[in-house]
């Protein structure tokens, strides 16, 4: 079982949006739609499940207008797709992690950017409290403290620039 971000599930559902910055060399992730196609294709084929959860398809769905109908569609008509609450296994995966946060600096102690407000920190950690509690092997994010606050739950976390390029179509044209 493996847990998407919006950032990832943004690409999935709308392969136009705009890819992220591959950190190590500041450009964009190139194919990162068909990357996370891929990835898709080879979990659904592994009988693994994503897992969505419930503040990821809120921050999916707010800017999502006319498309939420189909979004839905998908990620309810699929198999391979499950969403799960906030629930109180989630809860308690969140204060455990936002205490552990405190006894060891403050709040701020894991983020990437010293800036980022308390909901933010809270909503990050509130993804990664679920994947703990759904008991998920990864995460997938391009979201910086998403990847960290996984990591240090002791999950395995992954970039798009991670995931493998769908391999090319061996059926290539001949020109005569």
């Amino acid at each position: 079982m493996v847990v998407f971000d919006t950032s990832i599930l943004l690409l999935l559902l709308y392969p136009d949006a705009k890819p992220p910055i591959d950190p190590a060399t500041g450009a964009a992730v190139a194919k990162a739609s068909d990357r996370i196609q891929h990835l898709v294709e080879v979990l659904s084929n592994a009988k693994e499940k994503i897992v969505i959860p419930t503040p990821v398809l809120s921050e999916l769905l707010v800017n999502a207008g006319e498309a939420t109908s189909q979004y839905l569609d998908i990620l309810n008509g699929q198999a391979v797709f499950r969403i799960a609450p906030f629930d109180q296994k989630a809860a308690i995966e969140a204060a455990i992690a936002m205490s552990d946060a405190l006894s060891r600096g403050g709040i701020r102690i894991d983020t990437t950017n010293p800036n980022a407000t308390r909901g933010k920190i809270k909503f990050d950690r509130q993804i990664v409290a679920i994947a703990k509690a759904e008991n998920a092997i990864a995460v997938y994010s391009d979201d910086d403290d998403v990847v960290k606050y996984a990591r240090h739950a002791g999950m395995k976390a992954y970039r798009s620039v991670d995931l493998d390029l769908p391999p090319e179509d061996l059926q290539t044209t001949m020109e005569f």
